[in-house]
């Protein structure tokens, strides 16, 4: 048996002719394997390739979107979000995003600048996002955003008898309390003597 590369040639006598088989189809599938394996990632690659060709050039038309319709991009296999005026188709990203899908889901059908400025993102991922831009969203028709307005709470009048009764009682609690300490102080002093 001699080694060349990664074949291995065998003298051929019957006991080896089986072996020889043998290795021939395992090297032949793993060649195989591989090819395939090599194809499928240049299939992907190229579709890559096409799928960022469309999103450039979809960028550069400059696609003014309504409000409500980012709003109904609100799945996992169609997500879009809008983040500082800008829209983002994030459904390819959607398996890859650090935090899950549930955070980018929870974003969707509002303006995701909040979020996406409160979770401190790194450069690397706002240089990412410019591959996802699909067009700017009309600012008229997002809705203007509800500052919390407590709830109005009637002024009640508390009537004239009780709070006179509370300012009595506020008093005379205390100097009850200290009567008694001095009353329980001084009996207790003279059964002592």
């Amino acid at each position: 048996m001699e080694k060349i590369g990664w074949e291995v040639k065998i003298r051929s006598n019957p006991i080896n002719r089986d072996l020889k088989r043998r290795v021939r189809t395992e090297l032949g599938s793993r060649f195989q394997e591989h090819r395939k394996s090599r194809q499928e990632s240049s299939r992907l690659d190229s579709n890559r390739k096409v799928e960022l060709c469309l999103r450039k050039e979809m960028a550069e038309e400059k696609k003014v979107l309504k409000f409500d319709e980012v709003a109904q991009h609100n799945t996992a296999k169609d997500c879009w979000l809008i983040i500082s005026g800008k829209v983002y188709d994030l459904t390819p990203f959607m398996d890859e995003h650090p935090g899950g899908d549930e955070v980018l889901l929870a974003a969707t059908g509002k303006d995701a600048t909040n979020d996406f400025e409160d979770v401190g993102h790194s450069n690397a991922a706002r240089e990412q996002m410019a591959e996802f831009y699909i067009g700017d969203v009309d600012e008229s028709t997002v809705p203007v955003k509800r500052s919390y307005i407590p709830p109005v709470q009637g002024v009640q009048k508390p009537e004239a008898g009780s709070d006179v009764v509370v300012k009595i009682l506020q008093f005379l609690v205390p100097i009850l309390i200290l009567g008694l300490a001095f009353a329980v102080r001084h009996f207790t002093k003279s059964e002592d003597q």
